[in-house]
């Protein structure tokens, strides 16, 4: 469960990124996020995961307030959190394993643990083959794949996307759509920020639409913006 009461966003330039935002997502849902660059998108999903913190209202994520999120219980919460980025932010220098792995090996799962739970995730998005591959040797869409396999690695409550489809080519995009599906469907939150309304209406989810730092509307797939 994720709820913004009258949530307000300011950076240290004075510009207001979110404005009086209330939106609730409930536990297991999965919903786009859209709007036109500068809306507001990237934030709100940095706000769940804790990468940066709101400047007024309140935000429960998981029955936690956010504000009451301090020090080394930022860690703890984030385990519950997996986050993908539009430009992937791979180590080229690693095999794809290893890129998966991090975040066990970072939370000290044991060899056993890490090499299982690697397996299964590169399993879930087709990329087994490629365990021993460097992500260079990839195309666009097998670097996404890996990228949402190391967010999902540690088994979240919380799958969070930032444009995780603005590289990739309209038939790559909604396979990548169909992954993120795959795993609401056995009870992940998912909320996926993108422009692409045109690839948004292709999949029945909810849609929460920005303008400007505020909630125009949070409606079906029908909606026109």
């Amino acid at each position: 469960m994720i709820r913004f009461t009258n949530v307000h966003k300011q950076y240290g330039d004075g510009i207001d990124a979110l404005k009086q935002l209330n939106l609730y997502i409930e536990q297991g849902a999965m919903a786009f996020i859209a709007g036109r660059s500068g809306a507001g998108k990237s934030t709100l999903l940095r706000l769940i995961g804790l990468i940066e913190r709101h400047t007024r209202g309140q935000i429960i994520v998981n029955g936690q307030n956010l504000e009451r999120v301090r020090g080394r219980r930022i860690a703890i919460f984030r385990r519950n959190i997996g986050y993908t980025f539009q430009d992937h932010r791979l180590l080229n220098d690693r095999t794809v394993f290893d890129n998966v792995a991090l975040p066990l090996v970072i939370s000290g799962y044991t060899h056993d643990e890490v090499r299982k739970r690697v397996r299964a995730a590169l399993d879930k998005v087709g990329l087994s083959s490629k365990e021993r591959s460097c992500p260079v040797m990839l195309s666009g869409g097998e670097q996404q794949r890996v990228g949402i396999a190391r967010a999902v690695v540690h088994r979240p409550a919380i799958l969070l996307a930032d444009e995780p489809t603005g590289n990739l080519d309209p038939a790559l995009s909604l396979e990548i759509m169909h992954l993120f599906e795959q795993f609401n469907q056995v009870g992940v939150t998912v909320l996926i920020a993108s422009h692409d309304m045109d690839m948004i209406r292709k999949v029945n989810k909810r849609i929460i639409i920005l303008r400007n730092g505020r909630l125009l509307s949070y409606a079906g797939n029908s909606i026109d913006d």
